[in-house]
């Protein structure tokens, strides 16, 4: 490991700028490189067949928890991270519900009105810190429907700054000395300690209701081991704040993103207007289908995810030995894979530092090789929240551009990445001019006028492929087939059919559209 420092390893370079280090890393090295931090000896694993081999490994051999013990202080001793695996799988079926399909459809409304109360009172023109009104705006949706009202309503203000304290203790040194009597730490211990407090209160108040909330809060309290043994009020608030930390932790970030590309760039930034006008109009209702509909927006989307993707690298710890093509990972090691990087193999997607979504247009489809865009991670562990997030984006936008253009404060190139925080956002102050839209009516005409042809298939026949591997039980292929996919409470999920007719073949492709874990494919015969 050239240029380790006694002590600190690779530590000063590495925090520098871990993106430039692990590039060098993956340039010098090629696709599996090693280094240090501190003492912990690290692996780097990048591209689409190295992202396979990290994401496809069983937690026997790579485990996901010992790498997170970061989160341990925020979550809690025994939640999630910390759990055993029996436990842990246990309390993460618990959450699946409110992001499987069905829940999902009334989110869009709630986030819809989010917006609509942010934005009241902004006028003809003004000025704001993107970053921090989208941080605003995504703790407001996130908890609005994930928690329910109390959070929303009651704690809006103690409840962000709890966050906040807890946000703050994701900090780099927590891989290595979690515990260290930093300021940061015991902010973030305190913060953790007054959420437990609010979260029993509310329990007790709930337990007075004769009318049950359908959130994610009364979800955990109605939960059940398989033991019958309830959720204790910690495990209650530890896995509350791992609900919102996927719901917001990184959504904030890339929508603010996502303006400031469309603002870089005005030919994108027309044509996302003219597909959202056209899509809904002047007042078209915003519905979790209607979001369906709007690729050009998606593909904006994800292309900054692939730019700017809020993790900058996932990390496993080596139980067993890992074998990868000539290489082995001795057992005691840690892995990481990295979305920047791989994202920017120009292999995979060539001239990879060029703003470009129509990389995912159906032409084109440079994401289509498996593992090769990982912004939500992959395999078995891949984010469940992934189908939440596009919806809060997609939602958030289909509000605010039609209500306001943007315009940069700073030179363009002033908008940089800030390596400094485990996830990573736009650095900050990150101000930005907002416009009001005057000739909307206009424009949806215009927009209107674009018609679209419909191509019919006329192939013979389909075969469905699922990798049970990669399903996470979000049941949303049994909501678009349900005479194709049948998911029960458990999450599994059984095929109804192994000759399907073709007329049941567009029912077939939605599925396969819209699973959030990738985890169907459609093959034409």
């Amino acid at each position: 490991m050239l240029g380790a420092l006694p002590l600190l390893g690779h530590m000063l370079e590495f925090g520098k700028n871990p993106f430039e280090y692990m590039v060098k890393l993956r340039n010098t090295l090629g696709e599996i490189g090693e280094f240090r931090m501190f003492h912990q000896q690290m692996v780097l694993m990048t591209g689409p067949e190295a992202n396979e081999a990290f994401f496809r490994a069983p937690d026997a051999q790579l485990d996901q928890s010992q790498a997170y013990k970061i989160m341990t202080p925020i979550f809690g001793k025994g939640v999630v991270f910390d759990a055993p695996p029996h436990k842990k799988d246990q309390q993460l079926k618990m959450l699946m519900p409110v992001l499987r399909d069905k829940p999902m459809r009334g989110y869009a409304q709630v986030i819809v009105q989010e917006v609509e109360q942010m934005i009241a009172n902004w006028g003809e023109t003004g000025e704001i810190d993107l970053l921090e009104f989208m941080k605003e705006l995504t703790i407001y949706t996130s908890s609005h429907c994930l928690l329910g009202d109390e959070f929303r309503y009651e704690l809006n203000e103690e409840f962000a700054k709890i966050y906040h304290d807890l946000e703050k203790g994701v900090n780099p040194l927590a891989f290595v000395f979690p515990y260290l009597p930093l300021p940061v730490f015991r902010r973030r211990d305190k913060a953790r300690a007054r959420l437990q407090e609010l979260v029993t209160g509310i329990i007790a108040k709930r337990a007075q209701k004769a009318e049950k909330s359908e959130d994610a809060f009364q979800l955990l309290i109605e939960a059940k081991y398989d033991d019958g043994s309830h959720l204790s009020a910690h495990e209650i608030t530890g896995m509350l704040i791992g609900t919102i930390f996927a719901g917001h932790h990184t959504t904030a970030g890339t929508a603010a993103w996502t303006l400031l590309e469309l603002a870089r760039r005005p030919e994108y930034m027309d044509l996302v207007l003219s597909e959202l006008d056209q899509h809904f109009g002047v007042d078209g209702e915003v519905t979790f289908q209607s979001l369906r509909e709007i690729p050009i927006l998606e593909n904006v989307i994800k292309e900054v995810l692939r730019l700017h993707p809020p993790l900058i690298f996932l990390i496993r710890k080596v139980m067993q030995d890992f074998h990868f093509k000539d290489y082995t990972v001795k057992a005691g090691k840690y892995v990481c894979a990295s979305p920047r990087v791989s994202h920017r193999i120009a292999e995979v997607f060539p001239n990879p530092d060029k703003f470009d979504p129509e990389r995912y247009s159906e032409t084109r489809q440079e994401d289509a090789k498996p593992f090769s865009w990982i912004a939500f991670g992959g395999g078995k562990h891949k984010c469940s929240g992934n189908a939440f997030a596009m919806l809060q984006l997609k939602a958030i936008f289909s509000i605010l551009l039609r209500r306001y253009t943007f315009e940069l404060i700073n030179d363009k190139d002033a908008y940089q990445d800030d390596f400094t925080q485990m996830v990573v956002q736009p650095l900050s102050p990150c101000r930005v001019r907002y416009v009001k839209r005057k000739e909307l009516k206009a424009a949806v005409a215009e927009a209107t006028t674009i018609a679209s042809q419909e191509k019919k298939s006329t192939v013979p026949g389909f075969a469905i492929i699922l990798d049970r591997e990669l399903c996470q039980g979000h049941a949303t292929c049994m909501t678009e087939a349900p005479e194709l996919f049948q998911v029960d409470d458990a999450g599994n999920v059984t095929l109804l059919q192994d000759n399907p007719s073709l007329d049941l073949l567009n029912q077939a492709q939605q599925a396969e559209k819209y699973c959030p874990s990738k985890a169907i494919k459609i093959q034409l015969k």
